[in-house]
């Protein structure tokens, strides 16, 4: 966690990014996730590995990440009008962002929320609303992106009931 703190700090210095989350999460490790201009990013990423050392277990770039995405990570959206619920729970944090990016990219859907492992075993879980067909075409299209085998559920649930809407929005 410590050299999380460090491994953000030297990112933010070696290029012009935004930190879009940085915590600690379950099982004592640190998640950083940036954005800014691709090759700012990249630089900060390349400082982020540099400092990190052996502690890193993972850095990935994702290219024009849809915007929705990184809505949800920050919790800055409200459900409308809902449809239906698709949830995708993967095995690690990572893996959710990346299908999240997969899901919101392929259907109309609302990007309700992205979980990257706080609080939750170092796990990590999206959420979209919007009608049932977007609803089945995003969370197909985000466990695809990332493989079954990184996938602990994926779940679409139509017409839910209002309290259901309440608790996730």
């Amino acid at each position: 966690i410590a050299r999380g703190i460090e491994t953000l700090d030297a990112m933010c210095k070696a290029a012009g990014v935004k930190p879009e989350t940085a915590a600690a999460i379950s099982k004592g490790k640190y998640i950083i996730i940036i954005s800014g201009p691709v090759g700012e990013v990249e630089s900060a990423m390349a400082k982020g590995v540099e400092t990190a050392g052996d502690t890193a277990a993972a850095a990935h770039v994702i290219r024009n990440i849809h915007s929705g995405v990184l809505s949800a990570l920050n919790r800055k959206i409200k459900a409308g009008r809902i449809e239906a619920v698709g949830i995708v729970e993967t095995r690690d944090a990572l893996p959710a962002v990346f299908a999240a990016d997969a899901a919101a990219k392929a259907a109309f859907v609302q990007m309700s929320e992205v979980n990257t492992g706080k609080g939750i075993g170092g796990k990590g879980y999206f959420i979209v609303t919007g009608d049932v067909g977007a609803v089945r075409t995003a969370v197909s299209a985000g466990v695809k992106a990332i493989g079954e085998g990184a996938v602990v559920a994926r779940i679409v649930i139509p017409n839910a009931h209002e309290h259901v809407v309440e608790a996730i929005g």
